[in-house]
């Protein structure tokens, strides 16, 4: 059975209003679609505008233009509160209220489901405490998020982001400062969401190794436009982009693939 994307851009335009009607575009013509079950890891250098285009696909940035579709609504006419029941999102550069406990942060992760009052229930707990434990953090649930590593505050918003229980989660570097060991639990969790929990899964990284040997899908995001049917974007399987040599032209040096 064919399962539509969780989220599809159409002549997606991304960048940012600058002042007097003035847009600076970033990038233009997108047209990907990410689907359920799998894990796409959106590959480029600092500056290509990953963080751009995972801002503009959570609704944190509006599209310049196109459309982008959210299980088969375009997103603009989801509400803040149905958005957060569909996308889960981890980004690198938010602040954090330190004055809180990781509980409660990823409890906060349950209010899309909890109505007006916010008021959680058993069950609201329960899933607080299984993603507490899938990502790892649940030893420090009582501590202070001042008091974290960044590591462990990376995966304390891990955490949150599954609470949710979203059909999509868009992450923004999601095994930044992390250890080797920490790094690859991130990794193993991921593909276990996207597996098990059929969750869309998109993220950005610079853990080039990782994402080739995990990924079942890449998106490569040149500095500047190129020309393919995704647009500026080269899309395909790891084994396939690696075999053909975009990886390699794409990263100026040769990308060995484990596996082949």
């Amino acid at each position: 059975m064919f399962l539509p994307p969780s989220i599809e851009t159409r002549s997606l335009s991304i960048g940012y209003p600058l002042r007097g009607g003035v847009r600076r575009v970033v990038h233009s013509g997108i047209n990907l679609q990410l689907f359920a079950g799998g894990v796409t890891c959106l590959l480029g250098r600092n500056g290509s505008g990953k963080s751009t285009l995972l801002r503009t696909l959570c609704g944190l940035l509006k599209p310049l233009d196109g459309e982008i579709i959210l299980e088969g609504r375009p997103l603009q006419t989801y509400s803040p509160e149905e958005r957060a029941s569909k996308v889960g999102v981890v980004l690198t550069d938010r602040g954090f209220p330190g004055a809180i406990t990781v509980y409660e942060l990823v409890s906060m992760g349950r209010y899309p489901h909890t109505g007006f009052f916010g008021k959680l229930e058993e069950e609201d707990h329960a899933v607080v405490r299984e993603s507490l434990e899938m990502v790892g953090i649940a030893a420090k649930s009582d501590r202070m998020l001042a008091e974290l590593s960044d590591g462990e505050r990376q995966k304390a918003y891990l955490a949150k982001a599954l609470a949710q229980e979203c059909p999509v989660i868009l992450l923004d570097e999601p095994t930044a400062f992390l250890d080797v060991t920490s790094r690859l639990e991130t990794w193993e969790t991921l593909k276990l969401l996207a597996r098990v929990r059929q969750k869309a899964i998109l993220l950005t990284t610079h853990d080039l190794e990782s994402a080739i040997r995990t990924a079942d899908l890449l998106w490569l995001l040149p500095e500047t436009t190129v020309t393919s049917s995704s647009g500026p974007v080269l899309t395909g399987k790891p084994a396939d982009l690696a075999t053909d040599g975009t990886l390699d032209r794409f990263f100026g040096t040769h990308i060995p693939f484990v596996g082949l």
